[in-house]
């Protein structure tokens, strides 16, 4: 008998401690789906939001920059460091901190913190910044790479 109420009262226990972890379980699923969804943002502990994107990098800074009118950040400075570029712009009392990491000739990083008080970041807005970006990415036009690769032939060829 009391090997039996040992291993209910273990049951109902382990049952008491284990319901924190479902909930656990289920953010984590929650976040993993998200990813799996194509959200593909991913931000810091101190809220900085990156992604990468299978773009150059000129056009990752014409979309970035395109982003940045849409939303109506006025863009302060814009220029080239080692690997890359940074965008500052001002947006209401956020200074908005842009990132171009050139990783490949067909892949670049970006990189965007949205500051406001010297010491807060604002995640949010960095996360619909680079949502920005990618939808300013969808609308430039696309350059063909077949002409050039028909050129390269008729040069062989002669």
């Amino acid at each position: 008998m009391r090997a039996r109420c040992r291993g209910i009262a273990f049951v109902v226990i382990a049952a008491l401690f284990c319901q924190g972890c479902a909930a656990a379980g289920l953010t984590l699923f929650g976040v993993g789906a998200g990813v799996a969804a194509g959200t593909g943002t991913q931000y810091t502990l101190d809220g900085i939001a990156y992604r990468t994107f299978s773009e150059p990098s000129d056009r990752v800074r014409q979309a970035s920059l395109g982003a940045l009118r849409h939303m109506d950040v006025a863009v302060t400075t814009d220029e080239e460091i080692e690997n890359g570029r940074k965008i500052v712009g001002q947006a209401g009392d956020r200074t908005i901190d842009v990132e171009l990491e050139q990783l490949t000739t067909r892949m670049t990083r970006i990189r965007v913190t949205a500051k406001y008080n010297w010491i807060f970041r604002d995640r949010s807005t960095a996360g619909e910044i680079i949502t920005q970006t990618e939808h300013a990415l969808d609308e430039l036009p696309t350059v063909s790479q077949r002409p050039v690769a028909a050129e390269k032939r008729k040069e062989a060829a002669r």
